[in-house]
């Protein structure tokens, strides 16, 4: 036998160790600092992200009309509404050359139906949505949406 060992010596084996409590609190604190930062800037966007949204909605149906018009040589009234370029209007003046121009009425970002105007008030015809507040006018979120914007 040699001198200095033994028979059967063990070997120091290191086990695997977890994180001390220590580590674990940096972490959530960095992660607190990250979201206190992040969060309030992606919070305050969903009002822009809705007007963004109601503002496509407006063009597609704007781009829709147009198509109706020149298919038909004039606009839906306002009381045959949007609903016109889903479904074939039966009221006068009945189109002639009629085709589905949407899938369906879109609801604006808030849930609500775009109004529709013809002849329109800032234009030949107008739509539009109240924005979050139902109501004509506002600011912010609250404010009118419409095809005069594009």
């Amino acid at each position: 036998m040699i001198e200095g060992t033994t028979c059967g010596a063990s070997r120091s084996v290191r086990l695997p160790r977890g994180f001390t409590l220590v580590e674990i609190m940096v972490v959530v604190v960095i992660l607190g600092i990250l979201a206190a930062l992040i969060v309030p800037r992606v919070v305050g966007r969903t009002d822009e992200a809705r007007a963004v949204a109601a503002k496509q909605d407006v063009a597609a149906i704007m781009q829709a009309l147009k198509l109706y018009r020149l298919d038909n040589g004039r606009y839906p009234t306002t009381e045959q509404g949007i609903a016109a370029l889903v479904t074939k209007p039966q009221g006068e003046p009945v189109p002639a050359n009629w085709q589905k121009y949407l899938d369906k009425v879109p609801k604006d970002p808030w849930g609500n139906a775009y109004q529709y105007l013809s002849p329109g008030v800032r234009g030949d015809i107008d739509v539009f949505s109240l924005g979050a507040d139902k109501q004509p006018g506002g600011s912010g979120p609250d404010a009118d949406i419409g095809s005069w914007d594009l």
